[in-house]
């Protein structure tokens, strides 16, 4: 996870710039009538996250909450410690990648390919630091497998146990060390009986592996189960049903000091977010914003009011 952020943070640092803002005035009341707490929103560098904090903030805004932003702070080096120390107070997390961070040597809980499980092990983590894991989404950032939609209404192809029959006349295309790998082509061996005619290293869910897929020199590619070019290139995300794959569902992390100031409401409003965020709808949006070049704020916004989340 950490490497593919790192691929986009000169984009983010050239193309977005987010400056930590708040709204005007004082945050506004709860319907218990006590003051609603100061709320700081925090991203890493990567226009995912800031998209995932527009949304963090805005639902806030909208219900009264006085927001700052603190967004493209660096790394989750940087962005984690800056949590546990309050100088922000929410962050978009994903919970494997965050489990594995804080805990790394798996001394309270290692991460799994079952997000409830994996959630339950991370708020263990978490807990000495005055943390806590809100719901997560059904969309995640981890590694997938697509096919072209060619590909993919040719041979019937929805889901990874589709291929099994058929991997000995199709090409796997992804990063070189990838036949080696876990969750690569030897996970999709152990765990799905998977082998591939052959195989062609290319690069870590980037513009090689793109270009192979949509010039048939691959048929199979891994990608980012979040990349835009899968909404870009109208290409089919096959479904990890037998769980390859740990568990990177997309959560926010906020400070416990926050959620017992507040009334409940702040809770209820970030976890309905989480309810709707589908894996197809955040790759609509990081499509618009990484290729589309449209503004991460404006993005949040539309999807917002089309869940029905703001006015």
């Amino acid at each position: 996870m950490n490497l593919r952020r790192a691929l986009f943070a000169a984009f983010v640092a050239a193309s977005v710039v987010i400056t930590a803002c708040g709204g005007a005035g004082t945050g506004g009341t709860s319907p218990s009538g006590t003051a609603k707490p100061d709320v700081i929103v925090g991203s890493t560098n990567f226009y995912e996250q800031i998209t995932l904090g527009e949304l963090y903030s805005q639902i806030l805004e909208g219900n009264g909450y006085k927001v700052t932003r603190k967004f493209n702070l660096g790394a989750r080096e940087i962005v984690e410690p800056a949590l546990e120390s309050g100088q922000i107070d929410i962050d978009a997390e994903y919970l494997a990648t965050l489990l594995a961070f804080v805990d790394k040597d798996g001394k309270v809980a290692k991460p799994t390919t079952d997000p409830k499980e994996t959630q339950t092990g991370l708020q263990k983590a978490l807990d000495p630091k005055a943390l806590t894991v809100l719901d997560f989404a059904a969309a995640t950032d981890q590694n997938g497998f697509v096919v072209t939609k060619d590909t993919a209404t040719a041979k019937n192809l929805k889901k990874l146990s589709d291929l099994a029959p058929i991997g000995n006349t199709l090409v796997l295309g992804g990063p070189p060390e990838c036949p080696t790998r876990p969750f690569c082509a030897l996970g999709l061996k152990n765990t799905y009986g998977i082998t591939f005619k052959d195989f062609k290293p290319l690069d870590t869910g980037g513009p090689l592996t793109i270009t192979a897929l949509e010039g048939k020199q691959i048929d199979v590619g891994l990608l980012f189960t979040s990349d835009p070019s899968i909404v870009a290139k109208n290409f089919v995300l096959l479904d990890d049903d037998k769980h390859l794959q740990l568990a990177d569902n997309i959560a926010p992390v906020v400070r416990n000091s926050l959620l017992q100031k507040d009334d409940g409401t702040l809770k209820r409003l970030l976890n309905s977010i989480s309810a709707k965020l589908t894996q197809g709808e955040l790759n609509d949006m990081n499509k618009q914003v990484a290729v589309d070049k449209a503004d991460s704020k404006a993005v949040a916004a539309a999807w917002l009011k089309k869940q029905g989340l703001i006015k």
